[in-house]
């Protein structure tokens, strides 16, 4: 007996040895990396079989009992996850108990407009494309918003996604991001604005992004609208006579496309646009509502990426001789 007993201690020591072995050597990868998607609601044991069966060789059987036997079988969280060579079966649990999902990310750039948003998306990796089939309205009616118009509506910032994630979850995000940041900006807007409405603010702010080439100048070129919109003065802004213009501007802006009356054409039709023009970032968004106490009405590049601000037309086109047509 005492043989027999020792003999089962002896095998008992091998069998641990081994599985301590086991638990941290790497597992072997049908690829360099293989990608897991653990599903809402399965059970250890599925698990177990999930991930033998995304390309990880490895007894099934023997891993679901590791599963149990660290006593964290039920703390595996549901998600997607990149693994890649070296992860042994000890990591891999560890991986999935904490929930460290396989994230891209995603970066929509001030001054976007719709067309480059969705461009963007389609491009991105791992995101799957359920949105590009759809005009903006049903777009929008996807995302709750029954027409409100698409164009300025998504905050431009970095998002992060798992992979498989769908544009539409990412575009949702997005729009909620803008809609916080739209509202602080209205609650913290100066008394002076000649804004009447959280959209106007949008729309303005979408064309100071637009006009900016230089971040502190943002207040300055919103003071330059907000007196033109208090005075009644025609906006005169070229980035909204592009946007009108849509896939017809070729890069050059000629003095017909300036006198070619469209809905955005704001060298000939008073007041804002109907719409934001892109994606207007926090910087301008705050700008709109709070512009500088200026008399400026007119604002013109320097060639340096800020701009020069008159108060009266002659004073502005000497700034044009200057800066532009090189006029001592």
């Amino acid at each position: 007996m005492r043989k027999l007993g020792f003999v089962l201690l002896a095998a008992a020591l091998v069998l641990g040895a081994a599985l301590y072995h086991w638990l941290d050597a790497p597992l072997a990868l049908h690829s360099a990396s293989v990608d897991l998607s653990v599903e809402p609601g399965s059970s250890p044991r599925e698990v177990a079989q999930q991930v033998q069966q995304a390309g990880i060789e490895v007894n099934p059987s023997l891993l679901y009992w590791w599963f149990r036997l660290s006593g964290q079988a039920r703390q595996i969280k549901a998600g997607s996850y990149e693994l890649e060579l070296g992860v042994s079966p000890r990591s891999l649990l560890s991986k999935l108990v904490r929930g460290e999902e396989a994230l891209r990310s995603l970066t929509l750039v001030e001054g976007w407009n719709l067309r480059q948003l969705r461009e963007a998306l389609q491009k991105a990796d791992q995101l799957k494309p359920t949105t590009a089939a759809l005009s903006a309205e049903e777009l929008m009616a996807q995302l709750g918003r029954p027409g409100v118009p698409a164009e300025g509506r998504f905050f431009p910032d970095t998002y992060t996604y798992a992979k498989g994630s769908t544009d539409l979850a990412l575009l949702q995000r997005a729009a909620r991001a803008m809609d916080r940041k739209l509202e602080a900006a209205w609650a913290a807007r100066s008394a002076q604005s000649p804004l009447q409405s959280p959209e106007q603010a949008l729309i303005l702010a979408s064309i100071v992004e637009k006009e900016t080439g230089r971040a502190s100048d943002r207040p300055l070129i919103a003071a330059v609208f907000s007196n033109r919109l208090r005075m009644g003065m025609r906006l005169q802004t070229d980035p909204t006579v592009i946007y009108g213009l849509g896939p017809l501007f070729d890069g050059n802006l000629r003095r017909a496309d300036l006198l070619a009356d469209t809905a955005y054409n704001t060298y000939t039709r008073t007041g804002l646009p109907p719409t934001p023009i892109a994606m207007p970032g926090r910087g301008a968004l705050l700008a709109a509502v709070q512009p500088a106490v200026s008399d400026a009405l007119y604002f013109v590049a320097r060639g340096d990426g800020s701009s020069e601000f008159s108060a009266s037309l002659d004073a502005h086109n000497r700034a044009v001789n200057k800066y532009q047509r090189g006029q001592p």
